[in-house]
């Protein structure tokens, strides 16, 4: 259950753990759509960051009647993540970094492999193709609230996500990925 408005009501009401909440609660999604919007993870943290002062210093109204708390702050955090693209800045890649990983079972390493590769491959996608698979599949918003976000009609949002998934099913046969479920 979404608990985004509660906490939020709570914070401008003038209790502090309410805002303390709500970063617990979105930091680490937010953060993953944003690394989606402008694919460098540092400038994905630092957009998280802007997104919460935002919050702290503004206090901007929200509506329950005109989307879910999810959906408002998703759409703050797109509409600065997008006034920083307009500026110019350094493009850093992470693509290169090896992350150590655990001793895994051979059957999760191969399903964490797969995750790691749609993942991966989900930023050749063309930007609001991204964007769309981002919001719906891995940061579980509906079509519609991610229509809001993207300011997009949801049939619009529909075809963007058909388009990706047929992208990204070409994209890992090339990369050798085969399965049941692609």
């Amino acid at each position: 259950m979404d608990k985004g408005a509660e906490y939020y009501a709570r914070y401008l009401n003038g209790d502090d753990e309410g805002l303390v909440l709500i970063v617990r609660d979105y930091k680490d999604g937010l953060i993953l759509y944003l690394n989606g919007i402008c694919r460098d993870i540092h400038t994905a943290e630092d957009l998280c960051e802007d997104t919460f002062f935002r919050l702290f210093t503004k206090r901007p109204r929200f509506s329950e009647e005109r989307s879910s708390f999810k959906t408002w702050l998703y759409t703050i955090a797109r509409n600065i993540a997008y006034d920083e693209l307009k500026r110019p800045r350094a493009d850093v890649s992470t693509d290169d970094l090896e992350i150590p990983c655990e001793l895994l079972t051979e059957e999760k390493y191969i399903e964490d492999e797969r995750r790691a590769a749609v993942r991966r491959l989900t930023g050749r996608l063309l930007p609001q193709q991204r964007e769309a698979v981002w919001l719906v599949y891995f940061d579980g918003l509906s079509v519609k609230e991610a229509a809001k976000v993207m300011k997009k009609s949801e049939n619009a949002v529909s075809l963007l996500l058909m388009r990706a998934k047929a992208a990204l099913k070409e994209l890992l046969i090339g990369e050798g990925i085969t399965g049941e479920d692609l």
